[in-house]
């Protein structure tokens, strides 16, 4: 495998942490508990300030004349339409995420409001809700979009991250350091986010049928979806990722228009439209976490230093697979849509599913915690809407399908990371990803099952604010040496 040195590397690495979290669990868990506690005590407001930068620097790009340049030769058009081109992107980037938040993280804020402005705490709830799902998230994703689509389509360099800093070293080892940072990166933000979806999954088997359905039945499930990823990406773009990424929008679109049309609508553009505008207007002090903005560092490092993280450890790959599918797109497209579509149909999945739930809570008079439960809270709430079960079962269905599109897409990346930035890459790199995803996924799975105590979400929390800090500072680096680039004379 000399051939393929950050192929070699990184599974080397992975298989290390795997073979590690397999023989000394709970040893391991402490130890990352340790580290997280660190990284936030230092780096915890350097997330927040990158993530206000990355949304300004996109917006400022987008609005200047650069924005106007293609992404690509002049003569590119696109490769996909704009429907299939949102539907995938959206559905690599978010994915099982707003269902297994959908109910239970606007209640809980409602229930906990983090900042006090005056307003409701509906709307607070709602808006806080916004900040962490909102335009932060995708601007980390349109960042590295940007940036690597410009070198692999204007500047024909490879599909790596390390194509981002050519300009400046030609130094082989550093490059493919970097280029493994980014694959390990990748594989810890893509197997926690499977843990998570295929313990909700496990919750709703459990909720619906009141079996006794355990770890085993979540491996099982994580193997599952590992198959059905492989045949997907086996498949290729069109064939595999963009059908299903499609029927996925479709979906949850359906979902949405039925708990919306049963709720009272007016009420619930009402909420939408005060929580997003509360949410701009409230956008800068938000992200800086200052004066009436600031709900407390204990706060920050249980949700947002945590969001932050997660979202950067899924950038990489959620980024790059972007870029291969906007080759054509003018900057300002790219980076606009990205930013805005997006963000804006999760403030209204939002808006939908909270508002509603908070309708609930009121005509019971009292709340003892019936959406506290982030695995099982969607489904708890069905049980209150005509023909519960069908909704029940489309949402599980939903769950695997938004999981394999998560993961199909991230192994076609990481397959072009190892296939030295082949954007087409051969199917033996899928073929191994495949397997390392699922290896690696129920590394994850056994390390959030190892004491009561710990469970998936906590595991995960500790994780990827460790291993998301080097990338973020290597974003600083890919940010500034972007600039000069694009500024220097030709």
């Amino acid at each position: 495998m000399k051939k393929y040195p950050v192929l070699t590397f990184s599974i080397g690495l992975l298989l290390l942490f795997a073979v590690i979290v397999f023989a000394n669990t709970i040893g391991f868990y402490n130890s990352i508990e340790q580290a997280s506690l660190w990284v936030r005590k230092w780096f915890g407001s350097f997330y927040l300030y990158l993530g206000l930068f990355c949304v300004l620097f996109i917006l400022v790009l987008a609005l200047s004349p650069f924005g106007k340049k293609k992404l690509g030769k002049p003569e590119d058009i696109p490769e996909f339409s704009r429907w299939a081109w949102i539907a995938m992107l959206y559905s690599a980037g978010m994915g099982a995420g707003i269902l297994l938040r959908a109910v239970q993280e606007p209640v809980f804020m409602q229930q906990n409001p983090p900042i006090q402005t005056g307003n409701s705490s509906e709307i607070i709830a709602l808006e806080y809700t916004f900040y962490q799902w909102g335009f932060t998230a995708w601007a980390f994703y349109g960042l590295f979009a940007l940036i690597i689509g410009y070198y692999l389509f204007s500047k024909d360099r490879p599909a790596l991250i390390s194509s981002s800093i050519q300009s400046i070293t030609k130094h082989k080892g550093t490059r493919h350091s970097i280029d493994i940072l980014a694959t390990v990166t990748t594989v810890f933000g893509l197997v926690g986010a499977v843990g998570l979806g295929t313990t909700q999954i496990n919750g709703g088997l459990n909720h619906l049928t009141q079996g006794g359905f355990g770890l085993w039945t979540t491996i099982g499930i994580t193997i599952c979806i590992a198959i059905l990823s492989f045949v997907s990406v086996w498949k290729g773009m069109h064939k595999g990722i963009k059908r299903i990424s499609t029927l996925n929008i479709w979906i949850t679109l359906g979902i949405l228009l039925f708990i919306f049309i049963q709720s009272d609508m007016t009420a619930v553009v009402s909420a939408f439209a005060k929580a997003l505008t509360h949410y701009i207007l409230d956008f800068i002090p938000l992200s800086l976490a200052i004066g009436d903005y600031n709900p407390g560092e204990a706060f920050l490092t249980d949700w947002t230093y945590y969001y932050w993280a997660f979202w950067l450890a899924w950038a990489p790959f959620t980024g790059i697979f972007i870029a291969r599918i906007s080759r054509g797109r003018t900057i300002r497209e790219l980076l606009l849509g990205v930013l805005i579509i997006p963000a804006l149909g999760t403030f209204f999945w939002f808006s939908v599913f909270g508002d509603s739930a908070f309708t609930l809570i009121d005509s019971w008079g009292n709340y003892n915690g019936q959406f506290g439960d982030v695995f099982s809270s969607i489904f708890v709430f069905f049980e209150n809407y005509p023909f519960a079960s069908i909704l029940n079962i489309v949402t599980i269905v939903l769950l695997v399908s938004f999981l394999v599109t998560s993961v199909d897409s991230a192994v076609f990346v990481l397959s072009m990371f190892t296939d030295k930035g082949n954007p087409t890459p051969k199917r033996r790199h899928r073929l191994i990803w495949s397997i390392c995803i699922a290896v690696f996924a129920i590394a994850m799975i056994l390390l959030g099952n190892a004491r009561p105590e710990i469970n998936v979400l906590v595991a995960l929390q500790k994780l990827l604010i460790i291993t998301s800090l080097p990338f973020a500072l290597f974003m600083v680096i890919m940010v500034g040496v972007f600039i000069r680039d694009i500024l220097k004379k030709k």
